[in-house]
Parts: structure tokens; C-alpha cells; sequence
């Protein structure tokens, strides 16, 4: 299935409610299960990641299919290598060539016993849950954060406690202070000194607990403004002093022209006149938020110079691939160089007559280019990867007045 994508017609108007933030609410349904909560979490996320966490924390069953989910995959599999039991978890054909060998070293050098079922580094997995002795590791800072949050969430709960020194450049830092900030919210401190992070033996107590909105999801409507001279745009549910990294995104979009207002609800875009020349900034910190930014850059014609990306490789899709392949769909010629640095200098190619983008089971390639409709109309292939993560987005776009259409 493909979706034609029209702009509004007329002015556009848009009040959202904005979906509950993945990150915080995968995160705390392990808290959650690890304080032995009677508390429901309130404002969990709908999405299909949160959904397959949300089935396997309430299972009674030994074998575990996650599906797309990322996420999921790495805490569960941290999270089952102290449960008691005999486990296995698997996914898609994409989740099977996910590397997971980092991961499985680091639980395994600290007391956990974890196979492989079909190939060396790659789920499916066979779990043998026991308790943990813990102890010292040393990673490389550069590896995914979600490694890193899913060792320090079971920490607390070993024998040992966990000291955990990262080696080298550490990315995603926000991810893991997320994670830090959360922990302590359920009652367990951790130490984070220099490039070690301690966490002792601890128990984790119960909390009522509430998800804020999603600040990844809130840059799809940021780019929408961005390509909407005279829009007007509220989005609820979001926070000022947010847990969430990608609420940097906020300020890097005042630099095309967004500027945000918050109010007791959540936020109010409206342009502020201030576009750059040229965008340069390290997304190291926020790598979720780079497709936004490079499809948002190349429609209104900005360069940019874009770092901090090796984290792109490895996510639904090789994403900085993705976007090279699917922006020369339209026009234009992207470089990369050393796995990690994306830029355009203006180079075009022609572009193809009725473009279909492609989306790799990614649903942020999807929703980062469908707002380029309010410029051209758009087609999307294999809309529904959007429920990863905002399972409402199409819905609310036509609530703001874009023009949806399904076709062959």
C-alpha cells in the first residue's frame, strides 16, 4: 500500500495531541516490572514498541516475538537474563541482522548465560535467567545508549552492583542521563563521574508515574511549520524542562525560522524570520532527530553539515543510506563520509517524475517526508511503519488538513 500526500488547501490550522514519548515509556515498564509496581503507568505510548514490551512484561510465556522493535530487543533481553527461567526472543528478518553481540558480551561477562540460535551476534536469542553477579565492565561510549540503559536498569539488582567505564567519545549522552533521571524517579541512584557511571546494590520502589509527550514526534510538526509560512500550530503534552534529549529540537529549529512558546499545555510554533544560511550541528546527542533535519534543509534549500550520525547505521534501516537514495529520488545529491557525517551543498540531479519514497520499515523516513507535501505532493510507500512510534500521525495530518489518499 501507498499513500498520495496532498497539502491543506487552505490555511493551516492544527491543535495536537501528541503522542506519549517511546523512549520514557519503554523505560519505565521496565522500572515498572523491576519495582514490582501495583501501579498502572499513566499516558503509556501506543506504539509497537511499547505495545510488544507492554505483552511481554504481562506474559506468561517463555518465547518472545518483538518484531521491529529495537527497543524492546535490547531491554528484554537484559531484563529476562535476571528473571528466573528459560527464554527465547526473536523478531523480524530485519531485527535478525540487528547486531546484539555488544550487549550479550556485556551480560554475559557479568553472570548471565545467553546464546545464539542462529547467527553469531544477531537474534534470536536463548535466554537463561539467573541472578546477576555484576561487577566491573568497560564498554565503548560509542555503542548504542540503548546497551548502556539496558546493563545500568538491571544494575541495581545485582549481586555486585555495576561500575561501568565508557571508553572513548560517549553518543547519545541524553539517552542515557534519560535513563539515569528515570531510575532515580523509581528510588535508585547512580554515580556519574567523568566516563564511569556506579550504580550499587539497590531495590527500586514503586511510583505512580505519568509519560510525557513525545519531543521526537513533535519535529515532524516543526518541519510542517517550517515548509508553512502562515501556519498555526499547538502542540500539547510537551514540557519545558524535559527528561527527553530531542527536546533540543526546539532550539535548532529557531535557526529555520521556528521559534516556540510555551504554555500550560504544551507549546505554540510561530516563525520568528530567522533562517539560516547554512545548518551545521553534531546530532551525536540526538540521532533520531537527522531526518527531520536533512529532508527540512534540502526543501527549503539550506546546505548543511551534518556529524555525529554512526548511530544511523545501525537503527531500522542504514538511515543515512536510506536518505541519500530517496532524496535523489527528488532531486538531490547528498554525501557522506566516515559512516558518521551527512551533507549537502546544493548539489541536484533531475528528479523522477511521480517519486514513491521508499521506507525500509523505518517510521521515521516515513513521517520525515511526508510533510514535503505542503510542497509537492508525495507518495509514501508502506505507510503503516508509523506505528512504531506514532500510530496516530496520519490521522492528525488530516485532521490539519492534508489531503490522504491510498493507492496501488
Amino acid at each position: 500500500m501507498n499513500y498520495l500526500i496532498n497539502g491543506p488547501e487552505t490555511g493551516l490550522r492544527a491543535s495536537i495531541q501528541l503522542p506519549a514519548s517511546k523512549s520514557i515509556s519503554n523505560r519505565a515498564l521496565i522500572l515498572n516490572a523491576l519495582s514490582y509496581s501495583p501501579y498502572d503507568i499513566q499516558n503509556l505510548s501506543d506504539c509497537d514498541d511499547t505495545e510488544v514490551m507492554t505483552k511481554a512484561l504481562n506474559s506468561n510465556e517463555q518465547n518472545f516475538d518483538i518484531k521491529a522493535a529495537g527497543t524492546a530487543m535490547r531491554f528484554l533481553t537484559a531484563f529476562l537474563s535476571k528473571v528466573v527461567g528459560e527464554w527465547t526472543i526473536t523478531g523480524t528478518e530485519r531485527m535478525k541482522n540487528r547486531p546484539i553481540k555488544i550487549l550479550v558480551d556485556a551480560l554475559n561477562y557479568l553472570g548471565a548465560r545467553i546464546e545464539y540460535i542462529e547467527k553469531e551476534g544477531y537474534p534470536p536469542l536463548r535466554i537463561f535467567g539467573s541472578a546477576l553477579q555484576g561487577g566491573e565492565i568497560s564498554l565503548a561510549g560509542g555503542v548504542s545508549s540503548q546497551y548502556i540503559s539496558a546493563l545500568l536498569m538491571i544494575a541495581p539488582l545485582m549481586e555486585n552492583g555495576l561500575t561501568l567505564h565508557l571508553e572513548g567519545n560517549i553518543i547519545s549522552r541524553p539517552y542515557i542521563d534519560l535513563t539515569l533521571q528515570l531510575m532515580k524517579q523509581f528510588g535508585v541512584k547512580a554515580e556519574w563521574n567523568g566516563q564511569t557511571i556506579k550504580v550499587l546494590p539497590q531495590e527500586y520502589k514503586p511510583v505512580h508515574f505519568t509519560v510525557e509527550s513525545d519531543w521526537s514526534a513533535a519535529s515532524y510538526w516543526y518541519e510542517i511549520m517550517a515548509f508553512s509560512p502562515n501556519a498555526e500550530i499547538e502542540l500539547s503534552g510537551l514540557f519545558k524542562n524535559s527528561l527527553q534529549g530531542d527536546s533540543a529540537g526546539a532550539k535548532l529549529f529557531s535557526q529555520l525560522g521556528i521559534g516556540t512558546t510555551f504554555t500550560n499545555n504544551g507549546v505554540v510554533l510561530k516563525h520568528n524570520g530567522n533562517v539560516c544560511k547554512k545548518l551545521v550541528y553534531n546530532f551525536v546527542n540526538e540521532p533520531d532527530l537527522a531526518q527531520t533535519f536533512v529532508v527540512t534543509c534540502v526543501l527549503l534549500n539550506i546546505p548543511f553539515r551534518f556529524t555525529g550520525l554512526q548511530s544511523l547505521k545501525i537503527k531500522e534501516t542504514d538511515r543515512i543510506e536510506a536518505l541519500k537514495i530517496e532524496l535523489r529520488k527528488l532531486g538531490y545529491l547528498l554525501t557522506d563520509k566516515n559512516n558518521s557525517i551527512l551533507e549537502w551543498n546544493e548539489e541536484r540531479c533531475e528528479p523522477e517524475q511521480k517519486p514513491v519514497i521508499d521506507t525500509y520499515e523505518d517510521h521515521r523516513m516515513a513521517m520525515a517526508f511526508a510533510p514535503i507535501a505542503l510542497l509537492q505532493p508525495i507518495r509514501i510507500a508502506n505507510p503503516e511503519v508509523v506505528s512504531k512510534s506514532y500510530p496516530k500521525y496520519w490521522s492528525d495530518l488530516k485532521q490539519a488538513g492534508f489531503k490522504i489518499t491510498e493507492i496501488e
